[in-house]
């Protein structure tokens, strides 16, 4: 995506923009943590859940109660709500100089194989957001539960400008 300028590549905020996106209000903690935490360059954000308006939007394991879609569209939502964390916590998504690492965490049967494919949906979403030279790496691990029967939860750790 380039911005109308020319040559420069478009601003995190503004490929939000042109993607019709509208993040939602950066989520609170469900528990005793912090939703983030800088060091130095680097914001951690915490296990970040498909809530929308302080509800879970997704009840269930990939493979069981829900599917593949389903789950993609509940990483997409924690996704969302990891850059609305990000966005709060440093005032601009623009001041994000490349994702670091994702960890993605699927509460599945024990028959469901598609961890990738589902993992996808967030490092499709930060790749959009933030361009391809800024990807991460990414870790999806299949697990028995997640906090509240949540399908998914998502970790980013990202570098920001200071």
């Amino acid at each position: 995506m380039v911005s109308p300028k020319g040559s420069q590549p478009a601003s995190a905020e503004r490929r939000l923009q042109d993607l019709g996106i509208v993040l939602p209000i950066a989520p609170h903690p469900l528990g005793a943590y912090v939703e983030s935490v800088q060091s130095g360059n680097l914001l951690f954000l915490s296990g970040m859940l498909p809530v929308k308006d302080g509800n879970l939007q997704y009840v269930g394991r990939l493979g069981k109660e829900l599917d593949a879609d389903a789950g993609r569209d509940a990483l997409r939502t924690a996704t969302l709500n990891a850059l609305s964390a990000a966005k709060a916590h440093v005032g601009s998504l623009n001041r994000v100089k490349k994702v670091i690492r994702v960890g993605v965490y699927l509460s599945t049967s024990g028959d469901f194989y598609n961890q990738p494919t589902v993992g996808d949906a967030a490092s499709e979403l930060l790749r959009d957001v933030f361009g391809e030279g800024k990807m991460s790496v990414r870790s999806v691990l299949g697990v028995a539960s997640l906090p509240l029967g949540a399908p998914v939860m998502l970790e980013v750790t990202l570098e920001v400008d200071n």
